[in-house]
């Protein structure tokens, strides 16, 4: 649980803090990040340093770094994107970080705004076609309403003269079905 008193971090784009905290440059080989966080962890670990608080505080920031900076597909998107990547990906999963920082940027939105003027559509569906304000009159179907009696009664007379399975049940003249 997090203290209320404590001040929120903002998200970094950087990608270097996770380094600063196990002591390292960024780019450190696995062994490198290995050797650090078993020296901090010593260091830090509440057993040790039982009447500290500031040591359980510390050595949860020094696990959380080594759990992400150990795992290859984290610290890609951590050295690449920063704490901001990191949370994209736990929210979106790991394969949408870089479309989400794609369609963040300045010139994708100015693309998208222009697009959008330019079709007067949201989708880019090239004129409209999908939105059917750009439909001619030649391409638009009259739809009459056809009784599915009348539908049933066409049916059997195109197939009267050729032997076709009934397809419908036969009705009296009164309504009820033939014996």
């Amino acid at each position: 649980m997090e203290d209320p008193n404590r001040p929120q971090r903002k998200m970094s784009t950087a990608g270097d803090s996770l380094y600063k905290v196990l002591g390292l440059q960024k780019g450190a080989t696995p062994e490198e990040i290995k050797k650090a966080y078993r020296k901090l962890a010593l260091r830090h670990h509440p057993d040790k340093n039982p009447d500290n608080p500031e040591a359980a505080e510390k050595f949860k920031e020094i696990n959380n770094a080594n759990s992400i900076l150990s795992d290859e597909n984290k610290r890609n998107i951590y050295d690449e994107y920063g704490s901001m990547g990191l949370y994209v990906a736990e929210q979106f999963g790991e394969e949408s970080v870089k479309y989400y920082f794609l369609m963040t940027k300045c010139w994708f939105k100015a693309l998208f705004v222009c697009c959008s003027i330019f079709t007067c559509c949201c989708c880019f569906c090239c004129c409209c076609f999908c939105c059917g304000k750009c439909k001619s009159a030649e391409e638009e179907e009259d739809f009459a309403y056809m009784n599915p009696e009348d539908l049933e009664a066409e049916i059997r007379d195109q197939d009267a003269g050729e032997n076709a399975p009934i397809v419908i049940q036969p009705h009296a003249a009164n309504g009820t079905s033939e014996p």
